[in-house]
């Protein structure tokens, strides 16, 4: 896909006013972003250093259009080079060698109406891996002080900014082999140019005498009775006058304001801690808290702060955050939980990824965070501070998305880092440490004001040495009040005792059954930061995209280059088809192949999801690996590089539910869970079993009440002698349904040769045989629907009717542009359904109105024993 790079802010925009002020008061505060018209070459093209760019600033013949953030590749592919890629295996054929030189990138900006004392500060949130940066033909930093992607800098340029025609060069350079940039790991290939260039925001930022730095406002909640909080405001006041200065420090959150006074001597730094001693509107009662998905409103709140001295506004900062209390536990078996708002939450998560070249735009974060929403999950792991720019933790924010932070195991291992790793991984000279410390140091202070951030990760696969892990520890006492995590793997600190995770696999298909009855290694229990059932293959027109069309089928070399780049797994689909063949039978076409895949990856991920649940509170936490694809890929996914949802979408998003009837695969039990806030009575459970042939075999109704946050079995299905097919569904004390859960299983039972475990899967010996789904006859559904426009959206009603005696099984619906192309993004609240004889179904989605075509957008349905049927919609 051919993703053009779209910053929706203006070059010179002032980010925030003071419409708070009084009208009397000056303000010398401006932020300024640098984001549009700017200009890329390679260095070898330019006839020019940084002292002497400026003769060829406009000579626009020779330089590439571009926009800050992105990289060189990003700046590439939007300006209509390296077409088609991404197709077969034409990727590995791209020519490295233009990135083992330079890049420039330049603009010129103007700085109108300067006030008189004023004070100009030029701020990189991230650089790429080197640079050389000149400014006016000055140069005021160079690559051997300006290496870090993760550093932010901060330049005074008061003396050499100009009102009009400023001029910004930067000579950009690839990161080397055993340095610590942002990566891959083996999820997808390198970028061809390790990401080199400016892929977070530049700014100027001019301000009065005083100007404020490193604003951040924490919170702490009365967990018990959530009536209270109290907040501490946090900022730097540095004076840039060779004279003292006595000013105020001004502040406001809702509708309450207050005033602190300062007094500063000459070119002073002074840090500011403001608590309800100092504060009293700092003590809040009957706070409006931040909640995560599914469990409360996710509210957020503004401090606007000012310092003044005199009749001026030196200068000021908007403050978005959340009040919210985040709390570790151990259970008695040793794992580690958290804890939000003094309520234990089970982390139902998956792990991001950024675009190949970093080129992901607000419009496709947004999609991607209403997604996470929709899947029921509440938490994000980020391996790598993601994101150039806070675009997505401000959603994360906005979204109620827990996320988890942190260093990846891309500079833990020798063939990703480049260089020799140890037990401790790559950070290992004192270099190597100042430079680590300064790094985490720079990112906690970019994102500390996110609520959504509950957890920082100092390392992923390794601990951090010991030596390291103390610089860490002492660096986020000082500036934090969130935990911390040293890995995401079982391991013992010398420094602060075990870790209480694990992370031990597996990352290749496992049956359901898995999940239940493993004990030692992936199981459910604790909390596994990461793991996954495997492959998760996309829908035909995403595959079209990606493998030549000739040959499709059978699965051939160009397949297997998009699954993942591991150097050991995962580098083909053969475990996928072993066990598809297995259970399923051997596909007869490519439409089989991919109908089976399907049901494989709904079965394995609900499995994954409805075990950790079910095993609530002895599991703590389960991140999927991972949620999306930083290219187009068939493996470690819930929706594809082209966000088109995958079968393992909707079993994520069923199996999550925040109140769910759950089949547990080890014990036959029925398993309640209710993840609300609030205790639930009077819920009824109605447990249907059909076989094959759609003949009922047994139906019970249990009446049960459950505690908050938890899970309990409220019947047991015992033994059965033959496959059948499984209906839960769930009523409330009103009797309205709230949940539905759908199995089909097997009289033979997935075995595993739990002596071949590895860190990547555990084999199967025997296999569940679900052959006979091959033999189901046809089912005839029907289907009606209504539309109907809420505000921006068209909201879809089907109701589908099973109008004969035979279930129709893995029902899948879906829209259609005028192109044929499937409609993106579209939220079905459920979707692979099944549909028993004389049954009927609503099933509902809303889409953007704006991509609906009147006339020509089609419903089609259709299914594993279902035929095919295509509807036109009005779109009225």
């Amino acid at each position: 896909m051919k993703t053009i790079l779209k910053v929706i802010v203006l070059c010179f925009v002032v980010v925030f006013s003071l419409t708070s002020c009084s009208k009397s008061k000056s303000s010398s505060a401006k932020k300024i972003i640098l984001s549009e018209n700017w200009k890329v070459q390679q260095s070898s093209k330019v006839l020019a250093d940084g002292a002497s760019i400026s003769s060829e600033i406009n000579n626009a013949e020779n330089w590439y259009a571009a926009t800050v953030p992105s990289t060189i590749m990003g700046v590439l592919t939007a300006n209509g080079l390296y077409e088609d890629i991404f197709i077969g295996e034409n990727y590995k054929k791209i020519d490295k060698t233009p990135f083992d030189d330079s890049w420039w990138y330049k603009t010129t900006f103007d700085l109108p109406n300067l006030p008189s004392e004023k004070n100009i500060l030029l701020q990189f949130e991230g650089l790429n891996y080197y640079a050389n940066i000149w400014l006016n033909g000055q140069l005021i930093a160079s690559r051997d002080k300006i290496f870090g992607t993760f550093k932010v800098y901060e330049f005074d340029i008061t003396a050499l900014a100009k009102e009009k025609g400023n001029i910004l060069a930067v000579e950009t350079f690839r990161a080397q082999p055993g340095d610590f940039n942002t990566g891959f790991v083996d999820w997808n290939p390198r970028p061809v140019d390790e990401n080199m260039g400016i892929w977070r925001p530049v700014t100027i930022e001019i301000n009065g005498k005083v100007g404020l730095k490193n604003t951040a406002v924490q919170s702490q909640v009365n967990t018990t009775t959530l009536e209270e909080a109290w907040l501490t405001v946090k900022t730097e006041l540095k004076n840039y006058a060779s004279e003292s200065v006595s000013g105020k420090l001004i502040g406001k959150i809702g509708e309450a304001e207050f005033s602190f006074p300062v007094n500063l001597n000459a070119n002073e730094t002074k840090e500011i801690t403001l608590t309800s001693k100092e504060i009293a509107s700092l003590y809040l009662k009957n706070p409006k808290l931040w909640w995560c998905n599914n469990l409360g409103e996710p509210n957020l709140h503004q401090l606007s702060l000012r310092f003044e001295t005199g009749n001026n506004i030196t200068d000021s900062e908007e403050i978005t955050f959340g009040i919210r209390e985040i709390e570790t536990y151990f259970t008695e078996e040793g794992h580690k939980g958290f804890m939000l708002n003094g309520k234990k939450i089970l982390i139902k998560g998956a792990g991001w990824t950024d675009d190949i070249f970093l080129r992901d735009t607000k419009q496709s974060l947004e999609t991607q965070l209403q997604y996470v929403k929709h899947l029921n999950l509440n938490t994000l792991r980020f391996e790598s501070i993601w994101g150039t720019s806070q675009d997505v933790y401000d959603l994360c924010d906005q979204y109620g998305i827990l996320a988890m932070v942190g260093w990846s195991c891309q500079w833990e291992w020798n063939e990703y880092l480049g260089k020799e790793c140890d037990e401790f991984g790559g950070i290992q000279s004192e270099t190597d440490i100042n430079l680590a410390v300064e790094s985490l140091s720079d990112q906690i202070h970019w994102l500390r004001n996110h609520p959504s951030i509950f957890v920082w990760f100092l390392g992923s696969d390794k601990l951090p040495k010991p030596e390291l892990e103390i610089k860490y520890k002492d660096l986020i006492a000082k500036i934090d009040n969130r935990p911390y995590l040293l890995t995401a793997g079982t391991r013992t600190s010398e420094v602060s005792g075990p870790v209480g995770v694990k992370m031990n696999g597996p990352y290749e298909y496992v049956s359901p059954n898995y999940w239940f009855e493993d004990k030692v290694n992936g199981g459910a229990f604790g909390f596994n930061t990461e793991t996954s059932p495997g492959a998760n293959i996309p829908k035909l027109e995403s595959i079209k995209k990606m493998v030549p069309q000739a040959p499709l089928w059978p699965i051939n070399d160009a397949w297997n280059y998009h699954c993942t780049h591991s150097a050991v797994a995962f580098r083909d689909l053969n475990v996928n088809t072993l066990n598809l063949e297995n259970r399923y039978g051997k596909a007869t076409n490519l439409e089989d192949y991919l109908m089976k895949s399907d049901v494989l990856g709904y079965e394995a991920m609900s499995g994954m999801f409805e075990g950790f649940r079910a095993r609530i509170p002895k599991s703590t936490g389960i991140i999927q690996w991972m949620l999306n694809s930083a290219w187009p890929s068939f493996y470690w996914q819930l929706y594809d590089y082209y966000l088109l949802p995958t079968s393992s979408y909707y079993a994520t998003k069923k199996a999550n539910a925040i109140n769910q009837l759950i089949y547990d695969y080890a014990t036959k039990e029925i398993i309640a869970v209710n993840e609300s806030l609030n205790s639930e009575k009077n819920l009824k459970a109605q447990i249907a079993v059909y076989d094959f042939n759609s003949k009922l075999l047994k139906k019970e109704t249990v009446n049960f009440d459950i505690e908050t946050i938890t899970s309990k079995s409220v019947f047991n299905l015992g033994d059965f002698k033959e496959n059948v097919f499984l209906d839960l569904k769930l009523f409330d004390e009103k009797g309205t349904q709230i949940a539905t859960n759908f199995y089909w299983l097997s009289s033979k039972k997935d075995i595993f040769d739990w002596e071949k475990t590895f860190w990547g899967n555990t084999p199967l010996k025997e296999y569940a045989d679900f052959t006979k789904l091959n033999e189901l006859p046809t089912s005839e559904i029907t289907a009606i629907y209504s539309e109907k426009t809420v505000e921006n959206n068209v909201e879809l009603s089907v109701q589908l009717e099973n109008t004969n005696s035979k279930t129709g099984f893995f029902i899948y619906l879906n829209l259609l542009n005028e192109k044929g192309e499937t409609i993106i993004p579209v939220f079905w609240d459920d979707n692979y359904i099944s549909i028993l004889p004389n049954e009927k179904r609503i099933i509902k989605c809303s889409i953007p109105i704006d991509l609906m075509a009147a006339g020509k957008t089609k419903l089609v349905i259709s299914g594993w024993n279902v035929k095919e049927q295509t509807h036109l919609l009005n779109n009225k």
